[in-house]
């Protein structure tokens, strides 16, 4: 079986509007593992490395202002497929657009306050999770469910 790893985010509104634990729930309803945690404030030269692919876009620095405002979640989930699972489990970026069931089609409804970042590819998900966490704050286990989840 071949596991991917990615990580998210629960951004600051979703911490100020005390919804990381109803995301979280969405994630491990899916049936992703989550095998690192902690809540965290961003530093700005962490967020300038994490959003760096944006530097020089118009929007870069409220970007910067924002994921640095107040504290976030970060978390490693891992699963069959979690990097698509993650990003179907969102939905769109945009929350107008995002299909009713998703947490942003359920939560949110600005582009600027979609309360989760989910990596987007694999190569993204190594870059993030290197950035976020040490080798050593991610746990291996195993999962007795996993066999009701995963074939």
């Amino acid at each position: 079986m071949s596991l991917e790893r990615t990580l998210i985010i629960v951004k600051p509104d979703g911490v100020q509007r005390g919804l990381t634990g109803e995301i979280i729930k969405r994630f491990e309803q899916r049936g992703l593992k989550f095998v690192g945690m902690k809540l965290m404030h961003i530093s700005t030269e962490l967020a300038n490395k994490h959003y760096g692919i944006h530097q020089g876009k118009p929007f870069f620095e409220g970007l910067v202002k924002y994921i640095t405002s107040s504290p976030v979640v970060v978390a490693v989930l891992e699963g069959k497929k979690a990097i698509e699972v993650v990003r179907n489990t969102m939905g769109s970026t945009n929350p107008v657009s995002a299909p009713l069931g998703t947490i942003r089609g359920d939560l949110a409804v600005e582009i600027g306050r979609n309360l989760v970042h989910g990596s987007d590819s694999p190569e993204n998900a190594a870059i993030e999770i290197n950035l976020f966490f040490k080798p050593e704050e991610l746990v291996s286990y195993e999962r007795d469910t996993d066999k009701w989840i995963m074939e």
